[in-house]
């Protein structure tokens, strides 16, 4: 089942509630809710961790903490799914999202010569912010709600295969 698996993955809530950097948070976090592996929870983990994923802010993980604290969905997958944005994979993230906002918006793509540097990004980001932001806020509605859909399918289509395979087995003995 995906939640024994899931489980195997997934830090303790005691860990978590009495580690030393998150003690001060322990009465958000004593909600049972953030660390159930259930159909609802793990959907909505990957709807709020997709979403945040593809956002270019600083401290992705917090704002997809806070998103799960808030509607009560499972708090380590969300804040593992950000890293899908890691230091290797944001370049091509970010730069389809800039393409998906000039697209959206009607404006030509052109953010110079582009060279990976701050002095570039400081440079152009007058230039790339509106279609970089709008771009990625409707790439992550999208990938959130693709994420949310395919996670319920998917548990679902697993709860039916293996509820099948139980009758298969009862029948044969």
């Amino acid at each position: 089942m995906p939640r024994k698996l899931l489980k195997r993955y997934t830090p303790d809530p005691h860990t978590v509630r009495n580690h030393r950097h998150l003690r001060w948070l322990a009465h958000f976090l004593a909600d049972p809710n953030l660390f159930h592996m259930n159909r609802r929870s793990v959907s909505g983990a990957f709807a709020a961790g997709l979403f945040w994923a593809s956002i270019p802010i600083p401290f992705q993980m917090i704002a997809a903490a806070m998103t799960t604290i808030v509607v009560r969905v499972n708090l380590p997958i969300a804040v593992a799914l950000v890293w899908l944005t890691n230091p290797l994979t944001m370049p091509p993230v970010f730069y389809f999202n800039y393409l998906v906002g000039t697209w959206i918006l009607g404006k030509p793509a052109n953010a110079g010569d582009f060279h990976m540097s701050l002095a570039w990004i400081s440079s152009q980001l007058h230039a790339i912010w509106l279609p970089l932001y709008f771009g990625s806020f409707v790439v992550g509605v999208i990938a959130g709600m693709l994420g949310y859909i395919g996670i319920r399918g998917f548990w679902r289509w697993h709860v039916v295969r293996q509820y099948h395979t139980r009758r298969h087995r009862q029948r044969h003995i």
